[in-house]
């Protein structure tokens, strides 16, 4: 992994943990389905300006489905599933459940194929579950009422993360920018009819609207672009190193911005799951970091 390809990591994993940040911050005035609806939106407008100016068709007639299936899996259902949690859970617990997405798409690969896991997968999926039951068994204690379905949600989205990693395993090849712009595209389709006869909030605050702003543009719209480029160029193992660093900054933007509590629990149950994760996964950071520039 050259240097450029872990700054862009890095960025990418600070802005992906300042998502939840931004979803707590709007989330009580607007309500989990226009924020995510917004996002999505404002998400499409900024990358269709991006392909305007750079000439990149979507090629929608060819793949309309392609997009749909994405659209849904990797980006309507899991921001609406995080975007609910957000109305109880903290962005440091939401970042770390965020964090099972490869776990997830471990067990529904060995469930496609039937075939079970080698061993140091079987360890990693064990250990991710365990470092779930401890952070979900603690932090359902002190939240408010409704945090358990939270839990939850949190952990849905996640799934949904690792169907959509599983569906891009075999899913037709396509430019990562078209990726990016004609998902977004699809799941804002996909989320209107949610909204459709939500009723419409007060006004809200400058700092909401800016909230939504950042969420759209800046952790969705540039985060997609982002993404899928490091697919592109280092393949899907690889880019989901990211998948560490967001528990890293969404609990630091917790504490420094929300002044949420980092118990011993948020720290002991986030090392369990990420050490599972990287089992899953087969992330080995110095290798990686040590490996020459091709």
């Amino acid at each position: 992994m050259n240097a450029n390809a872990f700054f862009r990591l890095i960025f990418l994993s600070a802005i992906w943990g300042a998502s939840f940040l931004f979803m707590r911050i709007a989330v009580p005035s607007l309500g989990p389905g226009l924020l995510v609806l917004a996002r999505v939106g404002l998400a499409a407008l900024f990358l269709a300006a991006v392909a305007a100016s750079l000439r990149k068709p979507l090629d929608v007639r060819r793949h309309w489905r392609h997009y749909l299936l994405l659209g849904f899996f990797n980006s309507a259902l899991p921001f609406l599933l995080y975007a609910f949690a957000a109305r109880t859970a903290p962005a440091s617990l939401l970042s770390l459940l965020n964090a099972t997405a490869p776990i997830w798409s471990a067990l529904i690969g060995a469930a496609w194929t039937r075939h079970w896991p080698e061993p140091r997968v079987a360890a990693g999926l064990a250990l991710g579950v365990t470092g779930v039951a401890l952070l979900a068994g603690i932090e359902a204690l002190s939240l408010p009422v409704g945090g358990g379905l939270a839990i939850v949600a949190g952990l849905a989205a996640a799934c949904s993360y690792g169907f959509a990693t599983q569906y891009a395993r075999s899913a037709p090849a396509v430019e990562p920018h078209a990726n990016a712009h004609g998902s977004m595209w699809a799941a804002t389709l996909l989320l209107l009819p949610v909204v459709a006869s939500a009723p419409l909030p007060a006004m809200p605050s400058t700092g909401v609207l800016l909230a939504v702003l950042a969420l759209g543009v800046a952790c969705s719209g540039l985060a997609y672009l982002l993404y899928f480029g490091l697919i592109a160029e280092l393949g899907a193992t690889a880019a989901l190193t990211v998948t560490y660093l967001v528990p890293v900054f969404g609990i630091l933007w917790g504490r420094i911005f929300l002044g949420e509590a980092i118990g011993w629990h948020t720290l002991a149950g986030g090392a369990i799951v990420l050490a599972g994760t990287a089992l899953v996964t087969g992330w080995r950071p110095m290798a990686r970091l040590g490996r020459p520039r091709s």
